[in-house]
This record gives structure tokens, sequence and C-alpha cells, in this order.
């Protein structure tokens, strides 16, 4: 028991003996240190997604990705959707009709995806006169491009590990800004800014308080973004969470709901790797009646029959085994509401229902991830919208806030990354190593980032020893 007030020294608000606020000293240094490396990698790449996904929601929210909030004249009843689609076709040269998305408003237009040998175009087509209103290449606006950068930066799969990367060592990020945020003179003081301060104190108080606030959206939007990702996402999460086909009972296509994905993700992340139901059996549960023709009509109406009303898109069977196919989900914008995605497989032969998919019988996994990337995409209405919006702005504050720290307290003249220093004699913290492994293990990019940086770490301090030794 220690007796001798010299040997104690108060830390958030107890007292405790010098030994062991050393031991917390050295933690404090050990967290900073990993959450500025961290941060060297990930503000480039935060700034890049959070301002791209800004952009891509307002886009989203307020033009459409497709053209499909063109307004048109409502009128009594709309012109049938085989009539709607001809004159689609019959604006690109030797098209074939792939997808037809019905309009969510009845003064919203219809749109039309058309191949061509030049390409995949929208068309645009106003519902009640069949009148082509734009034609344009698909994926081809804003919101697109800026699609492209924010999942892959242009640069394919090399850009999505990178990214991954990124995202993972964001986990890191918030784990140690945590630490480092943790209060030491009470809570309620590391909850709101201090605007009294000044210089870096000022930027510091101001960066640990927002991003203690993100800190929660920022976990959800990390993980909802690393599901879809190539490693973690594809070869691990979603390769166990996917929805099981053999459930339909029908034969099984080697084609994957994936390929319905043109451009941006289109299909829920549960049934991606799921393969399609194929047609030509006698399998599937009744769809049209025996004698109805299956048409581009008829498939239209019996959606609309079974509950898919206002938006909701139909694709056209591709191949001798191919199905139509109905969806509703909130990714896609179809609906505000991510509880009532709906997957519907038709025999393109016998006009029979072979799968109907709803967000009931998505597994764990998949339900989280219906709610989280409609969340994270904001397409679940204004409120959420306005909310992303502060959000992503915050996530700018605080890359800018932690390159402006670095700047004031980097010593004048100093070159170099120059990293906080490294706590010297550094104690075997079983709980932090622990953690550490299991975050490593849990998204391996992270691991081969932690490993790179802790050799780059290692190097870096050898040379600077020999240095210091050689100047005696």
């Amino acid at each position: 028991m220690i007796t001798d007030d010299q040997n104690l020294t108060q830390v958030g608000g107890h007292l405790v003996s010098q030994d062991d606020a050393s031991r917390v000293a050295k933690f404090y240094r050990a967290a900073w240190r990993w959450h500025f490396y961290a941060g060297v990698y990930v503000i480039p790449f935060f700034i890049m997604l959070a301002t791209t996904g800004l952009l891509m929601m307002w886009i989203a929210f307020i033009d459409g990705r497709d053209g499909e909030r063109t307004v048109v004249m409502p009128q009594e009843t709309a012109m049938a959707v085989s009539v709607q689609a001809s004159a689609a076709l019959d604006a690109v040269a030797g098209g074939a009709l792939i997808q037809y998305v019905a309009p969510r408003e009845k003064d919203l237009a219809a749109i039309f995806r058309v191949d061509s040998g030049d390409g995949a175009m929208t068309v645009v087509v106003d519902p009640y006169s069949a009148t082509v209103l734009d034609l344009f290449p698909r994926r081809s606006g804003l919101y697109d491009l800026m699609n492209n950068i924010h999942g892959t930066i242009l640069l394919g799969v090399t850009g999505d590990r990178m990214i991954e990367v990124a995202a993972s060592l964001g986990l890191i990020l918030v784990a140690t800004g945590l630490y480092l945020w943790w209060p030491r003179n009470g809570v309620k003081a590391q909850l709101k800014p201090k605007f009294s301060a000044r210089g870096r104190g000022l930027w510091k108080n101001l960066h640990s308080v927002v991003g203690f606030w993100s800190a929660g959206m920022l976990v959800i939007f990390l993980i909802s973004g690393l599901s879809w990702a190539g490693v973690w996402g594809e070869k691990m999460v979603q390769a166990w969470s996917s929805f099981p086909a053999d459930k339909w009972g029908a034969p099984l296509s080697e084609v994957t709901h994936g390929a319905l994905n043109d451009g941006p993700k289109e299909v829920p992340w549960v049934l991606e790797q799921t393969p399609m139901p194929a047609s030509g059996s006698l399998a599937g549960a009744d769809g049209l009646k025996a004698g109805v023709a299956v048409t581009l009509d008829t498939v239209d109406a019996l959606a609309r029959s079974i509950g898919f009303e206002a938006r909701y898109q139909l694709n056209l069977p591709s191949g001798d085994t191919g199905v139509w196919t109905m969806s509703r989900d909130s990714m896609n914008t179809d609906s505000a509401n991510p509880m009532s995605d709906r997957t519907v497989h038709v025999d393109r032969y016998s006009g029979k229902i072979l799968a109907d998919v709803r967000f009931a019988e998505y597994s764990l996994m998949g339900k989280a991830m219906a709610v989280g990337i409609a969340f994270h995409m904001g397409t679940i209405g204004l409120p959420f919208v306005l909310l992303n919006t502060a959000f992503c702005l915050s996530i700018i504050f605080l890359c800018i806030s932690g390159v402006v720290m670095w700047v004031k307290r980097r010593p004048e003249g100093e070159k170099g990354v120059n990293p906080p220093p490294a706590p010297r004699d550094m104690p075997v913290w079983k709980g932090a190593v622990c953690l550490a492994l299991v975050l490593c293990l849990a998204f391996p990019m992270a691991g081969i980032a932690v490993i790179c940086a802790l050799c780059i770490d290692l190097a870096a301090e050898a040379v600077r020893s020999r240095r210091m030794r050689a100047t005696v």
C-alpha cells in the first residue's frame, strides 16, 4: 500500500501511483502514434470518400441516377409497357430491351435500358404518350463518375484494395481515437467544444469532440462499405451470408444475381453471389394463369397483382434459361424502406413464380446490410440525407483538423513525417495485443497494412538510433 503522497499523481480525477501514471502515459503515446500512422494513409481516402459520397447522395436525391426524376404531365391512363418499350427500341438502332424501371410517381417518366452494338443506352419515356424524352449512354453521368471514384478511384481492383485498406485502418483509427478521447477530467468536458481554447489546443478539442460524435456512424459506414469490398466482403462475409438458393426448389442457373449489376451495385447484397433459378422446368408456384402468353405486359400485370406498386425494376430474360426478374430495394432508390426489399423470378416459358425472396428471409447479416447500405447511401428519406451530409462534412473536418494539428505540432524547419515519439520500455499490454490480433485477423487488409507500417516504423527507428549514436 502506497502511503507517500509524493509517489502519487492524479489521473482522471483519481490518485494513482507514479508507476501506473507512467504506464498510462506510455499507452497513450503508443495509441497516439498508431492513430497518427493510420491517419497518414487514411486521410486522403476519407476526404475522397466523403466528398464523392456526398455528391452521389444529393445527385440521387435531387436528379436521380438515370433520369428517373424527369417530370411528365400525368394523364388518366398510361400506355401499355410494351408500347413504351417499342418507342424506346425505335430510338436505338438495332437495340435489345434489357430492363424496364417503372415510375415512382404518376408525374415521372419511365426508364428503359436498351443495349446495342454501341453499348448500353438509357431511354427516358413519357408513359402516357410513349414519347422519348431523353436518350444517353447508360452510366455516363456525374453520379457514375463519382461512384467509380468512390469504389475504385478509377484503378479497378487495385483501387478497390487500396480503399479496403483505408477502410480497415479506419477501424483502427476509431479504436485509437476513442482511447485518446477517453475522459480524464470528466465526461462533460469532452462532449462539447471549448471555443475559449486557442491555437493547437482549439484544433485538438474540436477534433476530439467531432471525432467522438462521429465515431458510431463512421463504424457503420466502414462496415457497410467493407462488406462490398473485394477481400473482406466478397471473399469472407458475403460468401457466408448469401441467400441459400436451394430453398427455391427450382433448377439453378450458372449465372448469379451479380450479373444483373451494371455499374453501381443494383442487386441486394445478400443475393449478389446467389445463383439465379433457371427457366424451362415444371417447378414454380402459381404465377400467370394457364394459357396466358408470357409477355412484357402480362409480366408487368403479374408484378402489380402480387404487390409491386409504383417504382420497381423488371429485368428481361437473358438466354434460353433466363428468367424475368422483378425487384424492389431501397439501395436502388425503389423504396425508402429497406424492409420492403423483394425479388421475384418468373419462368420465361410457363410464367410460374420460381422464387420470391423478401427481407424477412434474409440472413441476419443480410438484413443488417440491407438497412446499413440504405443508411449509408441516404436512400431512406430527407432526414437521413441531412444526417449523412452532416456526417460527411464532419469526416472532412476531422481529416483537415488532423493535418492542421500535425503542422502545428511539427517543429519549425523539421522535415519528414515526424510521427509522435515512440514510448520507451513499452510494457506488454495483453488487451491491446489481443484487440490488434482480432482486428487484423477479422480484417486481413488492415493486418497487412499494420505489418507494413510496423516494419517501416522499426526501420525508421533503427536509422534514427544509428544517427543519434553517430553524433555522440
